[in-house]
């Protein structure tokens, strides 16, 4: 796809909207986009896995844009202060929104989340997916997470389970954890990960589910063990740790996701453009690299896909919490 700057000429392009009877004015802008900077709205604070992504990417898309990709964060329950300063903004382009796997779980678990991630936003394109982990203290005695269930069905009631807050991803995992497991185990939750890792080597609670990214230092220090993954294939930074479905033969497939979307609205070509670029950055192999360590897999995808993946997410979480019982907040 060629730069929208070049896709046509000034005078046919005015020629043909005039007769058409649209905005010259508008629509010239939007050809030459992006002429400014684009702001990128992160709805949690700095450092953690979402934030991370998106200035990794940040840094290749300013190049390949041409424009400065400007990463804001605006942290808050269920990300309503960050998806309402989206989608209040002019649909052109120059505001865009990361959405998560948080987003799916927040529109099932949310009574009134107060924007609709479907309907409110349109999809440009994935930009990493990982997995969750359940870890142990080093020096547990759960060495593989068949000694967890084990000792789960010998003791019902009797085991901790951490996570960050109810209703968050990782919190959710351990949920569908418990009910494809059929087990009694308690789910802990704390207010960040940095709380739940200590509680795990305090041994305040016997096992946590959280991504690499917060426990990898912990992990390489050999504080904390790994005992699965969550995803459908084993993860790129622990490759030697079998996945829940190794372990269980249950059809047990949770991914951590963030991706690109704009406030519905915004003319297709824009998100179009925006598409390849962004594609384009997350080919790049230092991006790879650097998502990578993180355990982060780098894949652009089209907008049915990721919008496909947030879809399938709201309806899975809806039956999770429904069969389980959990009160919606």
């Amino acid at each position: 796809m060629k730069d929208l700057p070049t896709m046509f000429s000034r005078r046919t392009l005015v020629a043909g909207l005039a007769a058409a009877g649209l905005s010259p004015t508008l629509s010239l802008a939007q050809a030459k986009y992006p002429n400014r900077a684009v702001r990128v709205s992160v709805p949690f604070g700095p450092g953690g896995l979402s934030d991370l992504t998106m200035r990794i990417v940040a840094e290749k898309l300013t190049e390949l844009l041409g424009q400065q990709v400007i990463v804001v964060n605006q942290p808050g329950p269920g990300g309503i202060t960050s998806a309402r300063s989206v989608i209040t903004s002019p649909p052109d382009g120059y505001t865009l929104a990361l959405l998560s796997a948080a987003n799916g779980v927040s529109a099932a678990f949310l009574k009134d989340p107060q924007f609709n991630p479907v309907t409110d936003f349109v999809p440009i394109s994935g930009l990493g997916f990982s997995s969750f982990g359940f870890f142990t203290a080093a020096d547990s005695n759960y060495k593989t997470l068949n000694d967890v269930v084990t000792a789960a069905k010998a003791n019902p009631g009797k085991l901790n389970v951490g996570t960050i807050a109810v209703g968050s991803s990782q919190n959710m995992t351990a949920v569908l954890f418990k009910a494809l497991f059929g087990l009694d185990f308690a789910i802990v939750p704390f207010r960040s990960s940095p709380e739940v890792i200590t509680a795990a080597l305090r041994k305040d609670v016997d096992v946590i589910a959280d991504v690499y990214a917060a426990a990898r230092s912990f992990l390489t220090s050999g504080q904390l063990r790994a005992l699965a993954t969550s995803g459908a294939k084993r993860s790129l930074a622990q490759p030697d740790v079998p996945t829940v479905q190794e372990v269980g033969n249950v059809a047990f497939d949770v991914l951590s996701w963030n991706a690109l979307f704009a406030p519905v609205g915004t003319p297709p070509e824009i998100t179009a453009y925006l598409n390849e670029k962004t594609k384009a950055a997350l080919a790049d192999p230092d991006v790879k690299k650097r998502l990578g360590e993180l355990d982060i897999e780098a894949r652009g995808t089209t907008p049915d896909e990721i919008l496909g993946r947030l879809k399938s997410d709201i309806a899975r979480w809806n039956g999770v919490i429904d069969r389980a019982g959990i009160a919606r907040q």
